[in-house]
This record gives C-alpha cells, structure tokens and sequence, in this order.
C-alpha cells in the first residue's frame, strides 16, 4: 500500500467519532431556562423561529416574578436562530432578533 493513500483514509476514519459530536453541537435544546433579572413581573415572552413563516416555539405561560427562573420547552426547535419577544408589567418590551439557543441555553433578562 502505498503511503500517499494510506494518510487520507487514516484521516477519514480518524476523524468519524467527531462526527457526530459536531453535528449534536449544532442543534437547539429541548428547553431553554429564562430568568427575569428585573424587578417587575414577565407579562409575557414569546420564542419563535426566524424568517418570513415564523413559527411560534416556546410561551411563557403565566407571569415570571422578579428574580425567578423557569425552563420553557421548545415545541419542534429548528435551526439555532430564533427571534425573542417579551413584555414587562412596566409596558417595556424586549425584543432580540437572532438569538443563537444552539449556543444561549440561558437567557437572562434585565434592563
């Protein structure tokens, strides 16, 4: 065998276990931990998919007080960038277009 093509499939195979590794790294998680750093309630906050046909994924269901934290499960995530809503009981709005939850498992949101 000759060593010139010997390198490249020693490389190929070296190189399968990582594969699966890069490919898990790219991909939402099933919940992401929201945690309202104000101090007023979280009325509301919406979690939806970026684009033309955005896609509503994650809800806050009740109002978060100050200080806490929940985990809110993603409904079919796709892709990792995804566009946040939310609204305080002080009539402020928070809205960030392009949040990366591939790598952002936790948001914290504060003034």
């Amino acid at each position: 065998m000759k060593p010139s093509r010997a390198l490249p499939a020693a490389l190929a195979l070296a190189l399968l276990p990582a594969l699966p590794a890069l490919a898990q790294s790219a991909r939402p998680p099933a919940q992401v931990k929201i945690t309202n750093a104000r101090t007023v309630p979280l009325e509301s906050l919406e979690i939806t998919t970026t684009g033309e046909q955005a896609r509503l994924v994650a809800k806050l269901a009740k109002p978060l007080a100050p200080g806490k934290s929940i985990a809110l499960k993603l409904n079919k995530p796709a892709g990792c960038n995804y566009y946040l809503l939310g609204k305080f009981s002080d009539e402020v709005e928070s809205d960030n277009d392009g949040v990366d939850l591939c790598k952002e498992k936790s948001l914290r949101l504060t003034d």
